[in-house]
């Protein structure tokens, strides 16, 4: 369905409204109800927007969640070629999910679309992104010569996917974030001890 202009300002409207209240402390399941009276739109004009009804506009609003994981370790993520860029990004990492806490949007909206083929894309790109560009980082650093120029980027690459997942998890259960700075700093230590000598 192609849209206007202002077709697209009210669709962003209804995920950003939406994704807000995800956000919330007050969202459990969340019914066609509770986002028309959030964002202020008819019935009519959600499935206008969002023919699929519920299921695609709680696809849109995790797709919009995603874009914030990654947008939220920005700059940091995107520039990862020091020492000390990696701490600003764990530093960034660790922030963004004590402030999120037990409540976790992304996770919430995952737990109501279920194992929907849009679902898994969603999770599936979101990893794919957050990994690469990791890579990236642990590449530039081998690049500038802090790294041993035989360490698989790609695998430890996943080992931070992994675990920060883990940790994520772990803080989602407990409320504290112990496990996910501890991973990530084992990890960036592993990085640290794969330096060539003299680095």
């Amino acid at each position: 369905m192609a849209l206007t202009a202002k077709g697209r300002a009210t669709r962003q409207r209804i995920v950003e409204g939406a994704s807000a209240h995800m956000r919330s402390d007050a969202p459990g399941t969340v019914t066609l109800d509770d986002i028309r009276a959030i964002t202020g739109t008819s019935k009519g004009q959600l499935f206008h927007y969002f023919p699929g009804g519920k299921e695609e506009i709680l696809l849109a609003v995790a797709r919009h969640e995603a874009e914030l994981v990654i947008t939220d370790q920005q700059p940091h993520i995107d520039s990862l070629s020091s020492w000390s860029a990696w701490t600003r990004w764990r530093d960034a990492v660790v922030a963004r999910y004590q402030a999120q806490g037990a409540h976790c949007p992304l996770g919430n909206l995952m737990d109501q679309v279920g194992s929907t083929p849009g679902a898994v894309e969603v999770a599936a790109s979101l990893l794919k992104r957050w990994q690469l560009l990791i890579r990236q980082g642990i590449t530039t650093m081998k690049d500038e010569g802090l790294i041993d120029p035989a360490l698989d980027a790609d695998q430890v690459a996943a080992a931070f996917i992994a675990g920060i997942q883990g940790g994520v998890q772990m803080l989602r259960s407990t409320g504290d974030s112990t496990h996910l700075e501890a991973v990530i700093d084992i990890l960036i230590t592993y990085l640290k001890d794969h330096a060539p000598a003299g680095s």
